[in-house]
């Protein structure tokens, strides 16, 4: 009787260990993309104090592609603050992902915690 909790117990913690393999390097990466999108908002910051400083009637030349387009000064202002707002987005769509990550495993870990106990108690 011992062998078949032996084996389903030894198949828990094999799953347990694939998906925390899993949820690391998921995390990892999130914490990679967070992390880049930080600095996309920083620069896009950055960008923006420096073109405030300049006067209204200032040439401004936006980078598109292996060209250059001539835009307004309210047009680039506006695109950097959009550019700002979707890395926002992106970071709490990330976090949450991340924090859902992290609570499946937690939640596979409490589930073998009970089987062990629950193979104690018999």
């Amino acid at each position: 009787m011992a062998a078949p909790v032996d084996q389903e117990l030894k198949k828990a913690f094999a799953d347990l260990q694939t998906k925390v393999l899993y949820t690391q390097q998921k995390v990892k990466l999130a914490d990679l993309q967070i992390e880049q999108l930080n600095r996309t908002i920083k620069h896009a910051n950055l960008t923006d104090g420096e073109i405030a400083a300049l006067p209204g009637e200032a040439r401004m030349y936006e980078g598109v592609g292996r060209m250059f387009i001539l835009q307004p000064k309210v047009i680039i202002h506006n695109q950097l603050l959009e550019k700002q707002k979707i890395a926002e987005e992106k970071i709490k769509e990330l976090e949450q992902r991340k924090s859902y990550l992290e609570r499946s495993v937690k939640d596979a870990e409490d589930n073998i915690r009970e089987m062990l106990m629950a193979r104690r108690g018999q």
